[in-house]
């Protein structure tokens, strides 16, 4: 029996010879924040289209508040909602009048709607813009009309792809408290992002890549997870720095961040057995400091190392 909020239970998907998802297993519990995480072409949008209903797995199983998904996806919409990258705003109708609509595919009394309405209105700051054709919104105003749309029916489970995808970093930053109230409230939230910055906000992540699991855990505890001490090094030649500090150390030692290079060494090791190969190598070495490590890191880390091959992971903890 399934008690979580939503599950995944081996699921595989593929596109012709394409295998878009292999054997993802995931629980997400009740009110839960949770991040599905990768970079194009990770699986994220099939995931979501699967447990939307879009998309019928080639083969395991998923769940939304204990319906079975593949066997009769139209008994969990009422539970659901779900806000695809190009969401189906329309553009010559007026933000009052998307309401309307799709208040009426979700079979909104009018007696509730008034009071949805306003309270949408609230944390979105649209109400000034009730008249304004939704064509003329700003692409932030745009994404959290759209998601309006989207709880408008009070769902329990909401699915984002990329919700902030293209937006400016202040309408980025205004969807996410609107995501943590709703999470709040106890609405269970999936959100996939490419943007590893973004998913430290979550409660837990999983981090795809070409359609597997490579871990699955709290942000927190996966920044924690690297084995070693993390050092900045600064070089007029980063990527020389890099190749050969993967030569002494090993390809997951180092990558490239910005301008600087991001290795990781062993507790035991001192930055000068990092720095000192690369001056006698030639290598100018402008500045080392240790730093605490970003999912982005570990993400790298996690990349560089491979996975057993299974995607499938098992948490221990919902």
């Amino acid at each position: 029996m399934i008690r979580s909020a939503v599950a995944l239970e081996g699921v595989r998907r593929t596109f012709g010879m394409t295998v878009a998802l292999q054997s993802l297993s995931v629980q997400v519990g009740h009110g839960e924040l949770f991040g599905i995480v990768g970079p194009d072409g990770a699986g994220k949008t099939t995931t979501l289209r699967i447990l939307a209903g879009v998309l019928k797995p080639t083969a395991g199983r998923a769940w939304i508040e204990g319906v079975d998904i593949g066997r009769d996806p139209e008994a969990a919409k009422p539970h659901t909602a779900y806000m695809a990258q190009r969401f189906g705003l329309y553009g010559d109708l007026t933000v009052r009048e998307n309401l309307e609509f799709y208040a009426d595919l979700y079979r909104v009394s009018r007696k509730d709607r008034l009071e949805r309405f306003q309270r949408l209105y609230e944390f979105s700051r649209l109400g000034e813009f009730e008249q304004r054709l939704a064509g003329h919104l700003s692409g932030g105003m745009k994404q959290k009309l759209a998601l309006s749309c989207c709880l408008v029916h009070h769902p329990k489970v909401l699915l984002l792809d990329e919700p902030t995808f293209g937006v400016d970093p202040i309408s980025r930053r205004e969807l996410w408290l609107i995501l943590h109230r709703m999470v709040a409230e106890g609405v269970t939230t999936l959100v996939s992002t490419s943007y590893l910055d973004e998913a430290e906000r979550c409660d837990r992540v999983v981090l795809l890549n070409e359609g597997r699991a490579l871990a699955l855990d709290k942000p927190v505890r996966l920044q924690d997870s690297l084995g070693g001490r993390l050092y900045a090094l600064r070089s007029p030649t980063p990527r020389k720095a890099r190749d050969l500090l993967r030569a002494l150390f090993g390809n997951r030692s180092a990558s490239l961040s910005g301008d600087a290079v991001h290795a990781l060494l062993p507790h035991d090791l001192d930055p000068a057995d990092m720095a000192s190969p690369l001056t006698d190598a030639g290598i100018e070495v402008s500045g080392v400091h240790e730093i605490s490590p970003s999912l982005e890191d570990v993400f790298v880390h996690l990349v560089a190392e491979g996975t057993d091959g299974t995607g499938s992971v098992t948490p221990d903890d919902v």
